[in-house]
């Protein structure tokens, strides 16, 4: 993924004519010459920088430029953080796994919703293998069952071709669930006490 390199108009580069003006502090000053507003700034050491160019008139601040450069690049870097997670990944399983590939496979999906994406798993069949589909049925309850009440079926299992496919994700009560039963096995134990 290519790095988004974040561009403003400042000073004598801005083109509009004349410009929404913002002192340092937020406050609006009005509407002012491209030559009056980059004055004003200069005159405070500041720079002027075009931060709306396309409304009309398009806006300007006064700022320290570097602080103002810095203050936006951090802000894309936390938003693109934001955006992790939410995938669909996908994890292969053949109809007649072994035990420990399973487990195996297993591990990667809780490690796949800790980063709070969607899993598509995909039951693989092979030549004669597809005269026993209901196995591939088996293999995705079995999955299931693996987590529990901890996951959702996005998309109910389905062929495609000699792949049957399903898409689960983690549920976001996981843990209301888990307050709930423990307090039900707690009642019962307090009450024999």
């Amino acid at each position: 993924m290519a790095k988004q390199k974040l561009y403003w108009r400042t000073d004598y580069q801005i083109r509009a004519p004349s410009l929404r003006v913002i002192d340092s502090e937020g406050k609006f000053i009005g509407v002012l010459s491209v030559n009056e507003a980059v004055t004003k700034a200069k005159s405070q050491g500041l720079s002027l920088v075009e931060i709306a160019p396309n409304a009309t008139p398009p806006v300007a601040k006064i700022v320290d430029f570097g602080k103002f450069r810095y203050a936006e690049e951090k802000k894309l870097r936390s938003q693109s953080k934001k955006v992790k997670g939410g995938e669909v990944k996908e994890i292969r399983f053949s109809p007649f796994i072994a035990e420990n590939d399973f487990k195996t496979r297993i591990e990667r999906i809780k490690e796949f919703f800790n980063d709070k994406n969607k899993v598509r798993v995909v039951v693989v069949f092979k030549g004669p293998q597809m005269r026993v589909k209901h196995v591939g049925y088996d293999v995705i309850n079995k999955i299931k069952t693996e987590f529990g009440e901890s996951v959702i079926t996005d998309m109910e299992p389905k062929f495609l071709g000699k792949h049957l496919i399903t898409v689960i994700s983690q549920t976001t009560k996981k843990k209301a669930v888990g307050d709930k039963k423990d307090d039900k096995n707690e009642d019962p134990k307090v009450a024999n006490k």
